[in-house]
């Protein structure tokens, strides 16, 4: 499905082909083919990178898989895209952020496939916060209410073992907001959550579905910032999606993305004066599945390979939302906040 995905976003790009996939599974490597004619299929991608003449490599396996694959693709020293969660543990991403620095070539860029950032409403606020408008931001919150997991191959997502938890496979794009709304590194973590409603009849070779679908995390950061989110996997009643507020000592500014509405209050105003806008992508953006954020991280990508600068979304990155993500999970089975270097050591 991402896959697909990031096809449609690079066949619409300017300059960009794709000559390859690779897929282990055969109907989805067939709706791949669809989508391109003439493309090469592989049912391996070590014989697909050996085989063909290539410059990049988009990674969206599951989740499980990330850090094997990795390490055949850095060995080849071809700029590569990673999907999120960068690992399903600190420890594999650290494994990553590792092969990465031992088989370094100048030039080549590694992304992590963090694009939550690039989705008009939410770069319309960091944009607000980095030009000062809210003044000091104090509190981060960000609630997603949204549907059920979707159903993936063989049932992989399913599974802790699988995805890393709920609040790493899906929240770390949320942990990699919230970092950057803060301007600081997260020290601590303090979660309640658990799976209530969604998947509890499900059993898939002898093993019942364990994902959590639903969860309050409360972060703290070194300057002093609060983030806090909000998650539901059966709110499909919800007119937005997605909502984020960021207070600061000038102003409130909020996001809600479903509608593409930003909000800007400033404290000397009041409540009369808060101004309420849309914010769009622009023209030409394919939309997609996430408003458009992925294809902006294609063009984003390509724009640092032809000008040799370095990733917007970094390895090290994807460790710090998986990080948050590890250490909510422990705060919730250990009934306890947990320290940000407890996971990462």
């Amino acid at each position: 499905m991402m896959g697909r995905e990031h096809i449609r976003n690079l066949l619409a790009i300017d300059n960009c082909e794709v000559v390859a996939i690779s897929d282990t599974h055969v109907p989805s490597r067939a709706k791949a083919v669809e989508l391109i004619n003439g493309v090469t299929q592989f049912s391996d991608h070590r014989e697909m990178l050996s085989a063909q003449k290539l410059d990049v490599i988009v990674i969206a396996t599951p989740n499980h898989t990330h850090l094997n694959i990795l390490n055949d693709v850095l060995e080849t020293g071809l700029h590569v895209l990673v999907e999120k969660p960068l690992c399903t543990t600190v420890r594999d991403c650290q494994l990553a952020i590792e092969l990465e620095k031992q088989t370094h070539r100048d030039g080549r860029v590694v992304w992590v496939g963090l694009e939550y950032r690039y989705m008009a409403p939410t770069a319309r606020l960091l944009n607000e916060v980095g030009s000062g408008t809210c003044g000091n931001v104090q509190m981060v919150a960000i609630r997603e209410h949204r549907f059920p997991f979707l159903e993936k191959i063989d049932n992989w997502n399913r599974f802790n073992s699988n995805t890393g938890g709920t609040l790493v496979e899906k929240c770390c794009h949320f942990f990699d907001v919230m970092g950057l709304f803060a301007q600081s590194q997260a020290v601590s973590v303090y979660a309640s959550g658990n799976q209530d409603v969604n998947h509890l009849d499900e059993i898939y070779d002898g093993k019942r579905s364990d994902i959590l679908d639903n969860a309050f995390v409360i972060v703290e950061y070194q300057n002093g910032v609060r983030g806090m989110l909000d998650l539901s996997m059966f709110a499909e009643g919800s007119k937005n999606e997605q909502e984020i507020s960021v207070v600061g000592s000038s102003a409130k500014l909020e996001a809600l993305i479903t509608e593409s509405k930003v909000r800007v209050g400033l404290r000397a105003n009041g409540a009369a004066g808060v101004e309420e806008f849309f914010v769009e992508q622009p023209l030409g953006v394919v939309a997609g599945f996430h408003a458009g954020a992925s294809y902006l991280e294609h063009l984003a990508m390509q724009r640092a390979i032809r000008n040799g600068t370095k990733s917007d979304v970094t390895l090290l990155d994807g460790l710090n939302s998986v990080a948050i993500g590890q250490a909510a999970h422990l705060s919730i089975a250990q009934k306890r906040v947990v320290q940000i270097s407890e996971v990462i050591s």
